[in-house]
């Protein structure tokens, strides 16, 4: 089966990813990684991950899904950075705090792939922007000067593992739109980075 590599996520506009990329920068003159910084072009944020042989009715069916999705915008912070214990040691920033926003549109989109039957993999969400990967220290948790990212649309990304390097094609593009008769109901949160 033809690699056909899928994800939901969270896709910032220019001045969002250049001062993340900013913020990545400064934090790697402080503490030189040892790895290499990601490309702003890839920042983003995953929601839901397909897999990597997603078949076309599947794609499909994600995508008519996608489309009936209803929850309003929301504002999420970037102000914390820190990295992941594996054994890639990638550095990231979040938010210290998931906005209820988030929290409620996950939790609706989550739930329009599985009434859809489409396959969800990694069903834990763990809202980060990927800034370094291959790190050889890790990043202990650490305050950055607060981004602020105004999310009014998601994507889903197809990644391209046929080109070197790898690229991200965004195949669709949904507004967020509150829900009738107000915005969307915040659920408790999921599970959240320890950042202290």
């Amino acid at each position: 089966m033809e690699p056909n590599r899928l994800f939901f996520a969270l896709w910032p506009g220019e001045a969002v990813r250049a001062s993340c990329n900013a913020a990545a920068r400064q934090l790697n003159i402080r503490m030189p990684s040892g790895g290499y910084l990601s490309s702003p072009e890839r920042y983003h944020v995953t929601l839901l991950f397909l897999g990597d042989h997603v078949p076309r009715d599947q794609e499909d069916a994600a995508c008519r899904a996608a489309a009936l999705v209803r929850a309003a915008p929301f504002t999420l912070t970037l102000d914390h950075a820190g990295s992941f214990r594996n054994r890639e040691i990638p550095w990231w920033i979040a938010a210290r705090s998931t906005p209820p926003g988030l929290t409620a549109f996950y939790a609706a989109l989550r739930d329009a792939m599985l009434q859809a039957r489409v396959s969800l993999e990694r069903l834990r969400f763990v809202p980060h922007l990927t800034i370094a990967r291959n790190a050889k220290i890790i990043l202990p948790p650490t305050p950055i000067e607060p981004i602020d990212w105004a999310v009014d649309e998601f994507v889903l990304i197809r990644s391209r593992l046929d080109l070197r390097p790898v690229r991200y094609e965004v195949i669709g593009r949904w507004p967020l739109l509150a829900p009738e008769g107000g915005t969307a109901t915040p659920i408790p949160a999921p599970p959240q980075l320890d950042l202290f």
